[in-house]
C-alpha cells in the first residue's frame, strides 16, 4: 500500500465509506477489477484504501467529468449495484475538491494558507 501521487492542486477526491456485509462473497476479485478498470480511465490519478471495521477508499480524478465516466462504466455500474444488493450493509460517498496538499517532506510549509 502506498500514498498516492498525486500532482498539484486542485483536483477532486472521492471518498467512499462503506460497511460490509459478512463474507466474501466475490468481492476481493470484483475490488481488483475495479481497481485496475479505474486506474484506465481518463482523469484517473490515483487510489488509498483501508478497511479495518469500516472501509475507506479514496479515489482521486483530475476533474468532475471524469468521476461522472467513471461513475458510468458498465463494469463500474454491475459492481454498484452488487455492492448495494449484496457486499454493503451502509456506504456513503463523498466528492470533494482538493484545493490544498501537503506531506512529510511539506512538513514546514504553511498550513495556513
Amino acid at each position: 500500500m502506498t500514498i498516492a501521487d498525486t500532482p498539484e492542486p486542485p483536483y477532486y477526491a472521492v471518498i467512499f465509506s462503506s460497511l460490509r456485509t459478512d463474507g466474501d462473497n466475490g468481492y476481493g476479485a470484483m475490488a481488483e477489477r475495479m481497481d485496475a478498470l479505474a486506474a484506465q480511465q481518463p482523469g484517473y490519478l490515483g487510489v488509498e484504501s483501508a478497511r479495518e471495521g469500516l472501509g475507506i477508499t479514496v479515489s482521486y480524478w483530475r476533474d468532475l467529468a471524469s468521476i461522472r465516466a467513471w461513475k458510468a462504466n458498465a463494469e463500474h455500474l454491475v459492481a454498484q449495484q452488487t455492492g448495494r444488493s449484496t457486499w454493503y450493509t451502509d456506504y456513503k460517498t463523498r466528492i470533494c475538491k482538493v484545493e490544498r496538499d501537503y506531506g512529510l517532506d511539506d512538513a514546514f510549509a504553511s498550513r495556513t494558507e
